[in-house]
């Protein structure tokens, strides 16, 4: 097998960090690989796999006023128990061979305030010498708190906070709203993704809801010590000292002023190289940049910090000046690639124009060529464009091209005629067409290509598979003045409006829909496709999901790839489980080959990314099941797993 042929490199260390991710301490496995050295499940037994024992939460959003709801949690592994968070905030602690409920608790959040965002993808777990709480349970909540609870009873850590009279949480709100002096940034500013953990560092990011202004808060990422809750160091991503050299890349006073370009993703830890990986996100607003010329750097770059100081070791910037939403949307995964007879320690990462990047972990450098490549340039005045964008010269994971009046489709001839008419009448130069007052096609859309669900990444065979979107959205820039006689008009009517407070123009987008509810140009518009990490090219590409659950009763079940968040977890044993898509199914493919093995019916779809684990020698799979009410399917609150029958 490939990876272990070349000794003489330090793969004895990758060994080791293989073993550590059976026990999958963290979110998305050792180093976000989404991956499991565990091969008791495989190709040979895989007819026997079955469920084991399902748990149901109770969480279906039940007294909150205006939340979505998602079930997003990757479980965590350690002492025979799983821990889990919900959309609530609550967490639970589960007998992992039996689901049985060791402990419960709730973050209390408030139900009648405005969320902007549903998800709590998970918990941390830190280990240390404290007379109290010695292991400890981290979550991050929606309304901007982190909450430390003893992993043994799921009772608060006392001593966490208590400088602030707030025993067993911190409000990381505070430090966010200074720059801007917001006063109430509940529902506005929240965490989503699970702390990461580095020795007695607490490492935490943010989610900051999209588009409502210039000034929104401070996008800042922190570390809190374990114990006390005390904040070792900030980092924020838009450099606002004068002596920061990245200054120069925001014209005027705009990195005073400008808010998020927030870490909402998951981050990882490379303990060795005293490393933080982070994923940076748009600058705000986010389709409208006349406010922040330049290209804004440090958003939209994947970042290297020391942990122990929170100083940046590298950047690499993967979007200039973003005026599409594209987000930096997942987990850097930390691997070692082959490459030349050498053992290359390596992050990669995926991203919503479907494209993979991948950087020398000590360095930055990247592992494949990155092109900066002209694109289109924006016609709204005041608006002002980088007049290219960096291309991973790693085969594109969606297709990048304009579409045309050919392109419509539909399966009647008023849903295609419907389609046809947006496409002659929208701007369409492919990816990068910009933000328009005549109204934008973007392909790929704000959701991706690559989202939140990241990469999973085989180490032994060299591949990494992601699971990606390809279904277009609209978007239109409105002047001021003529917001209310489109609103009188109607021709708002099924579209999201964002004010963007502090520039000329309100913003409309929607994902483009025919009037059946079904997406206007041909499938797939999902995908599952593979990359081989030794050349950059496409092992495989198929389409992820069937349209059963999505589609009209009358219309056929056909294969055509379906709209899908969260992501794949592959095993030792050439194994790749995903759900993620918009279907009531569990699938189960070929990690070499794409061929599918096994699938599974679900009660509603699993918007989330898989795990596995063992107990008393047995291999099992876990999985939430919970449905998101953003993607209009239908809702639950199961975390299911699955061993080989006895």
């Amino acid at each position: 097998m490939r990876f272990f042929t070349l000794l003489s490199s330090p793969v004895w260390l990758f060994w080791l960090a293989a073993s550590h991710a059976a026990e999958w301490h963290n979110y998305g496995g050792d180093g976000g690989q989404q991956y499991s050295p565990l091969t008791q499940i495989n190709q040979q037994n895989i007819g026997k796999l079955a469920p084991a024992w399902t748990y149901r939460s109770g969480d279906l959003n039940q007294g909150f006023s205006n939340k979505g709801h998602s079930f997003q949690a990757n479980p965590i592994f350690w002492n025979n128990t799983l821990y889990i968070s919900t959309s609530a905030n609550q967490v639970i602690a589960l007998d992992a061979a039996t689901g049985q409920q060791q402990w419960h608790f709730d973050a209390g959040l408030d139900r009648h305030i405005d969320y902007s965002e549903s998800a709590s993808r998970g918990v941390s777990i830190w280990h240390g010498e404290s007379d109290a709480c010695p292991d400890r349970i981290f979550l991050g909540t929606l309304d901007g708190f982190v909450h430390a609870l003893d992993a043994r009873t799921g009772e608060p850590c006392a001593d966490f906070g208590a400088s602030t009279g707030m025993a067993g949480r911190i409000d990381m709100a505070a430090d966010a709203a200074k720059t801007h002096g917001h006063s109430d940034l509940n529902g506005y500013y929240g965490i989503t993704s699970p702390p990461v953990i580095s020795g007695d560092h607490v490492i935490v990011g943010s989610a900051i809801g999209d588009n409502r202004e210039v000034a929104s808060p401070r996008g800042i990422v922190r570390s809190l010590d374990a114990r006390s809750g005390d904040t070792n160091w900030i980092w924020d991503p838009i450099p606002r000292a004068a002596e920061d050299p990245m200054r120069a890349d925001w014209g005027g006073d705009s990195a005073t002023v400008t808010g998020s370009a927030n870490v909402w993703a998951p981050m990882s830890v490379d303990h060795r190289r005293n490393l933080v990986f982070l994923s940076t996100s748009s600058p705000s607003p986010d389709f409208y940049g006349g406010q922040r010329p330049g290209d804004n750097r440090y958003a939209n770059s994947l970042v290297a910090l020391d942990i122990h100081s929170g100083r940046v070791v590298w950047h690499q910037q993967l979007i200039h000046h973003d005026v599409w939403d594209y987000d930096i949307p997942s987990q850097p995964s930390l691997t070692v690639v082959q490459r030349q007879g050498r053992a290359i320690p390596a992050v990669v990462v995926v991203t919503k124009t479907g494209m993979l990047y991948a950087f020398n972990r000590d360095t930055g450098e990247p592992l494949f060529d990155i092109l900066e490549q002209p694109v289109p340039q924006s016609d709204v005045p005041g608006e002002q464009l980088s007049p290219t964008q960096p291309f991973s010269s790693v085969s594109a994971l969606v297709d990048h091209q304009p579409l045309t009046e050919d392109d419509a489709f539909g399966i009647a001839w008023f849903d295609t005629r419907s389609c046809r008419r947006i496409l002659r009448e929208f701007r369409s130069e492919g990816i990068f067409t910009p933000p328009s007052l005549q109204g934008t096609i973007l392909s790929p859309s704000y959701a991706g290509g690559a989202n939140w669900g990241g990469v999973a990444i085989d180490p032994e065979r060299q591949i990494a598979i992601t699971n990606v979107n390809q279904i277009p959205a609209l978007v239109k820039l409105i002047a001021r003045d003529d917001l209310a006689g489109m609103r009188a008009s109607g021709a708002l009517d099924g579209w999201d409006l964002a004010r963007q407070t502090g520039t000329p123009y309100y913003m409309a987008r929607r994902i483009f829909l025919s009037p059946l509810g079904l997406p206007c140009t041909r499938p797939p518009w999902g995908k599952l496709v593979a990359v081989d990490l030794n050349t950059g090219n496409i092992l495989w590409d198929i389409p992820l999901g069937t349209i059963g659950d999505l589609a009209p009763a009358l219309v056929p079940d056909f294969n055509w790839g379906v709209p899908n968040l969260g992501g794949a977890m592959v095993t030792g044993s050439g194994l790749l489980v995903i759900g993620a898509a918009v279907e009531h199914t569990l699938r189960i493919f070929d990690t070499i080959t794409g061929a599918e093995l096994w699938t599974h019916p679900l009660p509603v779809p699993a918007i989330a990314t898989p795990m596995s684990y063992e107990v008393n020698g047995i291999q099992y799979i876990a999985v939430a099941v919970g449905g998101h009410s953003a993607l209009d399917t239908a809702q639950g609150d199961y975390l299911m797993t699955f061993r080989l029958a006895p």
